[in-house]
């Protein structure tokens, strides 16, 4: 009998601060003109994500642990770090979850 093992687009993962997360495989952080705010594509699903989320999900970029976003927001926003890391991975956990994102397995260009 052969497991069944989900290809790496779809493989979940529990975010924490060194995960590396990405978007998935078709999503697409876009600026909507139409809509005049950025949008989470994902075939045949758009996804809203409200300004902190852009700032977020603008960092997923394969490369950054989400240590180093919460980093880079409380500089940029002077709030403590542990708030920001506990917020952040909250939120990356349910776009894991909904498959917005994955943990690549080798490092994205």
């Amino acid at each position: 009998m052969t497991a069944l093992v989900a290809p790496a687009a779809r493989r979940r993962f529990v975010v924490g601060e060194a995960s590396v997360p990405a978007l998935a495989r078709g999503a697409q952080l876009r600026f909507d003109p139409s809509r005049g705010r950025w949008v989470l594509l994902v075939p045949e699903r758009v996804l809203v994500p409200d300004d902190i989320a852009v700032e977020v999900l603008r960092l997923c970029d394969g490369a950054r642990s989400v240590g180093d976003m919460a980093d880079a927001l409380a500089g940029r926003y002077a709030a403590p770090r542990a708030e920001i890391l506990a917020d952040i991975a909250e939120m990356l956990q349910e776009l894991v979850n909904s498959g917005f994102l994955i943990e690549p397995t080798e490092k994205q260009p």
